[in-house]
């Protein structure tokens, strides 16, 4: 089993233990431009600089792990957050740190020795459990188990960087006012994560031989305070394989690239309907499935219908003869024309209903909405002495206040 003693990521990144996030995603930039291997190609010192750089910011650069690693001096991925702060107090109790020259004791499945001189389980035991169900106060020897099962991964089996699911992307897509409403095919360039062809997914590429870190066991030993733990090798991620990061997308499974992608338009689409298209978001990591693309319509307008669902609305200007008098006339519709009967006695800003001369509806099959037309009605302009007589003559036959209405409500 490969020993190694425990690593400073502080140190590892120039940086306080006091440094803020920021601070830290400042200093491994700067750093791992200075030792990135397509910089020093065929540097090996460089490479390795390049990989404790890595392993250090991602620890540190994640809350929850840099917790664990303040807590413990070290982060394992077997550690729970549990675990850690129950170490932290235990520590914190015994005058920080586990003191004390007592015998160790065997590690049980895995073998490994552990110094447990001076230290009192009960408040190891007490506070990683908290919260968990106690069978009886002389079951210490089973929480005890429960307690570094998790440390050490039950029997140490060795287990690979599990598949990570693609995120999902959204896209806007402007469609034109016809094709929403007949139907049709957008072309978009789509910028998503795709699987690296390097490494297939992997982030890492084998090559021939064991891990030199943990010489081909998948695990080394890491030491806090007066204990040692068995860990998953941070570098072969526990297969023993000698791994090297993929040189085209730098361990992270995935590259970025742009490809055409055609996105169907059903009849009647609606603004703000989202169409969803299966795989065609971001990749997944390490053979991960990708995540799902969704188009979201904004549809345009036209300069005299206007579309409120599946009904369609337009104003249609009417004489004030045909408004008395009542008419048949011809209006537009999304299918060409069609003719609207004309009430007598109708009046500006009444509304009319073509029925099924809307939009066909994108969700029901053959059903479709209605026409609204709002009728406006124009005023002739007397133009000479005669029109002006008969504008008279008709005053004098209906000489009802049209203000007579509003005057009673005042």
């Amino acid at each position: 089993m490969a020993t190694t003693t425990k690593k400073d990521y502080y140190e590892i990144l120039g940086v306080k233990k006091s440094a803020s996030a920021d601070d830290i995603r400042k200093a491994f930039r700067k750093l791992a431009r200075k030792y990135h291997p397509d910089v020093n190609p065929g540097d090996k010192s460089a490479e390795e600089k390049f990989k404790s750089l890595s392993e250090a910011n991602d620890v540190l650069s994640d809350p929850k792990k840099r917790k664990i690693y303040d807590q413990v001096g070290f982060y394992s991925d077997n550690i729970d957050p549990a675990t850690a702060e129950a170490y932290a107090r235990a520590g914190s109790n015994a005058g920080g740190g586990f003191q004390g020259g007592g015998p160790q004791h065997g590690g049980g499945a895995q073998g490994v020795p552990f110094d447990f001189g001076g230290f009192d389980f009960s408040d190891l035991v007490d506070n990683a459990a908290r919260g968990r169900k106690s069978s009886s106060s002389s079951s210490s020897g089973g929480s005890f188990r429960d307690i570094f099962g998790s440390i050490f991964g039950g029997r140490g089996a060795q287990a690979e960087e599990g598949p990570e699911p693609g995120t999902d992307l959204e896209y806007q897509v402007n469609v034109p006012f016809w094709t929403a409403i007949r139907g049709g095919v957008m072309r978009l360039n789509i910028t998503r994560q795709d699987v690296c062809p390097t490494c297939h997914g992997q982030g890492a590429q084998e090559s021939p031989g064991k891990c030199p870190e943990c010489g081909g066991s998948g695990q080394i030993t890491q030491t806090g305070g007066r204990m040692k733990f068995n860990v998953q090798c941070p570098r072969c991620h526990g297969t023993g394989k000698n791994l090297t990061m993929c040189p085209t997308c730098h361990g992270e499974g995935t590259v970025t690239n742009t490809e055409p992608l055609e996105v169907r338009i059903k009849p009647g689409t609606r603004d703000g309907q989202r169409i969803r298209l299966p795989g065609k978001g971001n990749a997944g990591a390490h053979g991960g499935t990708p995540g799902d693309l969704y188009a979201i319509i904004r549809t345009g307008d036209h300069p005299i219908f206007h579309r409120d669902g599946d009904d369609i609305s337009l104003t249609v200007p009417v004489s004030a003869t045909e408004a008395a008098l009542g008419a048949k006339i011809e209006v537009p519709t999304i299918d060409g024309r069609a003719l609207l009967k004309i009430p007598p006695g109708t009046q500006s800003g009444q509304k009319l209903r073509l029925r099924e001369k809307g939009v066909p509806s994108a969700t029901r099959e053959g059903v479709r909405g209605d026409e609204i037309v709002e009728i406006t009605v124009t005023v002739p302009m007397p133009r000479d002495e005669r029109t002006k007589e008969l504008l008279r003559e008709l005053a004098k036959l209906n000489p009802e206040d049209p203000r007579a209405e509003l005057w009673s409500k005042v």
